[in-house]
C-alpha cells in the first residue's frame, strides 16, 4: 500500500546552480532553494551570495520568524542585538525573532551563506525587493518589510557601514 499526499511536492535534488538567483552580479544576490510552499510553511532556504565588504541588509528585526545563517564561504559579520560576532566557514549564526540584527561580508573575498528562515514566507519579501532593482529605496524597503512583520532601522545601520567600511 502506498501513501500519497497530492498537496506535497515531490522529492528533488538541487544542484549547485539550481534554483532561481536574483540580484546583479556586483550586489548581494539570493538563490531561492526551498520556499514556504515547498515545506508546508515550516521553513524556507536561500543562499545569500555577498561580494566583499557588502552589507546584506539594513539593521532590522523580524517578529514572525527566526533565521539561521550557515557560513559556506568567506567570513561573515553580524550584529545580534548589541553584540557583534563573526562567523567563519562551518559556523552557524542564529538570529532569533524580535532581535535587532544585520549581517555583512566581513572579508575581501566573496562570502556565501545558507539561510534558513523558520517558519517560511519571508523569502517572498526578498523577491519583492529584487523585482524593484535600482528602484528600491529605503521607504519602499521598510514598507515591504512591514508587510512581512519586519521593522527596519536605517539610522542604526549607518554606524555599522562606517565602522566596517561596507557598501550597501
Amino acid at each position: 500500500m502506498s501513501i500519497e499526499n497530492p498537496a506535497s511536492p515531490g522529492a528533488r535534488v538541487l544542484g549547485p546552480r539550481d534554483g532561481e538567483t536574483l540580484g546583479a552580479p556586483d550586489t548581494v544576490r539570493d538563490r531561492f532553494m526551498v520556499g514556504a510552499g515547498d515545506s508546508g510553511g515550516g521553513f524556507s532556504m536561500l543562499e545569500h551570495l555577498m561580494p566583499p565588504r557588502a552589507l546584506a541588509a539594513p539593521l532590522h528585526r523580524h517578529t514572525l520568524e527566526d533565521e539561521y545563517s550557515y557560513v559556506l564561504e568567506g567570513r561573515v559579520g553580524a550584529l545580534l542585538g548589541n553584540e557583534e560576532v563573526f562567523g567563519e566557514v562551518g559556523d552557524l549564526i542564529f538570529k532569533p525573532r524580535n532581535q535587532w540584527h544585520t549581517f555583512w561580508n566581513a572579508g575581501d573575498v566573496p562570502a556565501r551563506i545558507l539561510e534558513i528562515i523558520s517558519p517560511g514566507g519571508f523569502e517572498e519579501a526578498f523577491r519583492e525587493m529584487h523585482a524593484l532593482g535600482d528602484g528600491l529605496d529605503p521607504e519602499t524597503m521598510a514598507e515591504i518589510g512591514a508587510r512581512y512583520g519586519g521593522e527596519v532601522d536605517f539610522d542604526g545601520t549607518m554606524p555599522i557601514i562606517e565602522r566596517h567600511g561596507l557598501v550597501f
